[in-house]
């Protein structure tokens, strides 16, 4: 059961992450979570260099859809000026939004990445539907409150999880 909690990879930021690299491993597609994983969860439009890694990925034919559980305002504002899909209330680890995403960018899930900052939402998420995952490190400290109380839960997991020797990355 842990296991659904363990991503396939971890780093530090989406930028570290490569469209060659996804190619190479058969990747099409991105479903990414956007609060703390694309930006601050406070923060409202996309960074000059989020807007560049959506350009170079769209420039390599990857397609990206943002997945969040966020409201439909806090989504749209972000997602549009980057002509990116988007689900949003989307009940993450529940399965729903992620085969919405899935079948709004017309792939198999062997072809699309899972990338997001919460092992309580977006690893088990996507863990359960059966896609790669990527988490990243949170891009701030700050947290809402349910949040809150999702990250002293991964905590326990993560610590766990490194006591028995399944991950090996240093929390920063």
């Amino acid at each position: 059961m842990l296991k659904r909690f363990l991503p396939n990879e971890q780093v530090k930021s989406v930028l570290e992450i490569r469209p060659e690299d996804l190619k190479a491993r058969g990747i099409k597609g991105i479903i990414t979570d956007l609060d703390n994983t694309l930006v601050a969860w406070d923060v409202a439009m996309a960074t000059p260099e989020v807007t560049a890694w959506f350009k170079l990925m769209t420039d390599h034919e990857i397609k990206i859809t943002i997945i969040s559980n966020n409201k439909e305002e806090r989504v749209k504002l972000f997602s549009e000026p980057l002509n990116a899909p988007f689900v949003y209330g989307a009940r993450k680890p529940l399965g729903q939004a992620f085969k919405k995403a899935t079948k709004q960018m017309g792939l198999e899930r062997d072809e699309i990445v899972v990338i997001g900052d919460q092992i309580m939402t977006d690893v088990l998420g996507g863990n359960s539907a059966g896609f790669y995952t990527i988490l990243v490190v949170p891009i701030v400290e700050t947290d809402g409150k349910l949040t809150k109380i999702n990250r002293k839960i991964e905590r326990r997991i993560l610590g766990w999880m490194r006591k028995k020797g399944m991950i090996t990355w240093e929390e920063e």
